[in-house]
């Protein structure tokens, strides 16, 4: 197994090759030789440049040789959610489609770091915010790796069913779990949120409803993560970015 790390991060059992999708280095040398690309790159905690992963893509397309079989991970709700990042991740999927390789996309709900890493900002003041009327349905990463590989290892197959996590559930009682878990008091504010993308979300357009193929729920995860005191830190912090 190779690896196309920007830092050259050592990574077990596997190749690394230092590389960037943003300039285009070191690509040529990831790509020699390989028979299977999974592009799991994103841009996504940069909601300020959602474009970025149209060019990364683009990149990658324009140095691979041969034709290996190409699986991209996307977002279930791309094609219906109007938001810059979803356009941006449709974009892509189209770019892949009408590459002329052989190629496999698998879209999925929220994975659990990102919904830990959004409950921890909204639950840093005296109040915990949650949006009103919004659900998530968020899935395990490890879960969503073992699809991955899965689809890696087989034939390219065009765009396969949605994966979601096990349980649709309100964003106020994922703040509730998490709450717990961290062992924090907050009184919980529900607030409105407008516009279009808002009413996207409410009306679900971004759950996986019957394609619940992940097994492990959001709160096994967060029992699991709680470190002494309660202690759970942040995947990655949007505010870094």
């Amino acid at each position: 197994m190779r690896v196309l790390s920007r830092r050259g991060t050592p990574v077990e059992d596997a190749e690394v090759v230092r590389g960037d999708l943003e300039t285009g280095e070191g690509l040529a040398a990831a790509l020699d030789g390989v028979d299977v690309i999974v592009h799991a790159a994103s841009s996504g905690t940069d909601l300020r440049r959602p474009d970025r992963d149209v060019g990364a893509a683009r990149r990658l397309l324009d140095a691979v040789g041969g034709e290996p079989h190409l699986v991209y991970i996307s977002i279930v709700g791309v094609d219906t959610i109007s938001y810059g990042y979803y356009r941006a991740k449709l974009t892509v999927e189209r770019m892949v489609e009408d590459s002329g390789l052989p190629w496999t996309t698998l879209r999925t709900t929220q994975f659990h770091d990102l919904v830990i890493m959004l409950l921890s900002v909204l639950s840093k003041g005296p109040v915990a915010i949650v949006p009103r009327g919004f659900e998530l349905q968020p899935v395990d990463t490890g879960e969503v790796a073992g699809r991955l590989v899965e689809l890696a290892l087989g034939e390219p197959a065009g765009r396969v069913p949605d994966m979601g996590g096990p349980r649709v559930e309100r964003v106020e009682d994922l703040m509730r779990a998490y709450l717990t878990a961290v062992r924090r008091r907050r009184p919980l504010v529900r607030l409105p949120i407008p516009g279009k993308v808002a009413a996207d979300f409410r009306s679900g357009l971004h759950l996986a409803r019957g394609n619940a193929l992940g097994t492990r729920t959001f709160t096994d995860d967060l029992l699991d993560r709680a470190g002494p005191g309660g202690t759970i830190t942040p995947p990655y912090d949007l505010r870094r970015r």
